[in-house]
């Protein structure tokens, strides 16, 4: 039996007799909330590729205007790259390693000259969290390989097509084996308000970096990680707006009187009608009668507990803690807080290792260190030792360091744990941390000082 290429499926979803958009499986592309259990979830290369292009700019205004999005996608990104994901090269020479990733942190390697490799790394978990996905493209300056950021939509969604030798899907072109061969990028510059009115330049495999999470096997472009939650942050702003109609037509003292008898003096409009719109402390005439009624609406006192939920649904669906989207922190306590954040660290931790190393860390080190040895700025006897590196993610915020600092301590004592790695989830380097350390006690004794480690001993 042959299996369908991704491009046949493709075709095979988009002939059906309703839009892509409207059929898709995810509400947040198609609008509607699914009765029961939902619409039913076909193949994930078709159902990405058609809810992709919906989603994208939903997920963006959500961002751009919604605070509980923006902060929740912000801590993310912070609690993933914070200060930088640290490079340290694995080559077996110490002295090369430190040259090597000092030579990687002093070069721009940002095509636009705006941020260095820490903020590139920060863009990209925010494409990969907003859009779905981040593009960057390589460029060559002076001997180096330097890297351009691309909004998703450059990449020619449009573009499918069958080929003598393989296939394009969405503007990515597989060989006949599935392996990516190409990109097809449409030129544009910041000025063009129509980004398809150019034509598409191909660009070969390796020099484009494609960063998005996988939802399941087939799957050929990103999804936003908004996605869960665009139906909710809808019914969750109708609800708010609601609330507060409710709530300032509260604050109205309102009376009206009625000509039962329509035996009143006063004047009327046709309708009977001797006011329109609502102001404080007015009172209206509706005419036949003088009968006097206040409107008191329902303060609805069941509305914060509701929209309360509806933020922990929110939350979930981002996979953050609830006080990382709306900073409520009136029910916390240390415990809570901790029991909230070791699972969202190993999402990100899983994140980082699962998806931005192999996708995004890993290549700009490889094309760097290649770079460096071919212009002969690196004396590399053998390039293979050099292509490696380790990251260091960056140090947890802790709730309770005091707390903290015992736990490792004693997980040190009892030799569940090394040096090494209780210093990594620092966010530290332990070379670089002993280095700093002799040469503070060396600097301290030819000054003829001496600090001990107990705080009130200090001499």
């Amino acid at each position: 039996m042959r299996i369908p290429r991704p491009s046949e499926l493709i075709r095979l979803f988009r002939d059906g007799p309703a839009p892509s958009a409207v059929r898709s499986a995810f509400e947040g592309a198609s609008g509607r909330r699914a009765a029961g259990f939902g619409r039913a979830f076909g193949s994930h290369g078709p159902e990405t590729l058609a809810a992709g292009p919906t989603l994208r700019p939903r997920a963006r205004s959500a961002h751009a205007n919604n605070p509980l999005v923006r902060n929740a996608v912000d801590a993310f990104v912070a609690e993933t790259v914070g200060a930088g994901i640290e490079a340290i090269s694995a080559h077996p020479d110490p002295a090369m390693a430190e040259t090597i990733s000092g030579a990687f942190y002093a070069a721009e390697l940002d095509a636009d000259g705006r941020t260095d490799f820490r903020g590139m790394t920060a863009a990209a978990v925010l494409a990969v969290l907003v859009d779905g996905e981040a593009f960057f493209v390589a460029e060559r300056r002076d001997g180096r390989t330097v890297w351009r950021h691309i909004p998703a939509e450059f990449v020619d969604e449009s573009d499918t097509r069958e080929l003598s030798d393989g296939y394009v899907v969405a503007g990515i072109e597989f060989a006949n084996d599935g392996t990516r061969r190409a990109y097809h990028v449409r030129p544009q510059r910041p000025t063009d308000l129509f980004p398809g009115t150019h034509a598409s330049i191909r660009v070969p495999a390796e020099d484009m970096l494609h960063v998005f999470r996988p939802l399941g096997p087939g799957q050929v472009r990103g999804v936003s990680a908004l996605a869960p939650i665009l139906s909710t942050l809808s019914e969750y702003g109708q609800s708010s707006d609601a609330l507060l109609v409710k709530l300032k037509a509260t604050a109205m003292h309102v009376a009206f009187i009625t000509d039962v008898n329509g035996t009143a003096a006063s004047a009327y409009d046709a309708a009977g009608i001797g006011e329109e719109g609502l102001s404080p402390g007015t009172v209206y005439r509706l005419g036949i009668g003088e009968d006097v009624r206040t409107a008191f609406p329902d303060a609805a006192q069941d509305a914060p507990a509701f929209l309360k939920t509806m933020r922990q649904q929110i939350a979930a669906g981002l996979g953050v803690p609830t006080h990382l989207l709306d900073g409520d922190l009136s029910d916390a306590n240390y415990s809570s807080l901790r029991a909230g954040l070791l699972p969202f660290r190993a999402k990100v931790e899983q994140f980082v290792y699962h998806t931005l190393v192999p996708q995004f860390l890993d290549p700009i080190f490889r094309r760097f260190v290649t770079d460096e040895y071919l212009a002969g700025r690196l004396d590399l006897p053998d390039l293979a030792p050099a292509l490696k590196a380790e990251w260091l993610p960056p140090r947890h915020a802790q709730v309770d360091p005091q707390k903290d600092m015992a736990a490792a301590e004693t997980a040190l004592r009892l030799g569940l744990t090394s040096r090494r790695q209780a210093v990594a989830q620092m966010g530290w380097n332990v070379a670089e941390l002993d280095s700093e350390i002799a040469a503070d006690r060396a600097r301290e004794a030819g000054l003829g000082l001496s600090f001990s480690t107990g705080g009130d001993d200090a001499v």
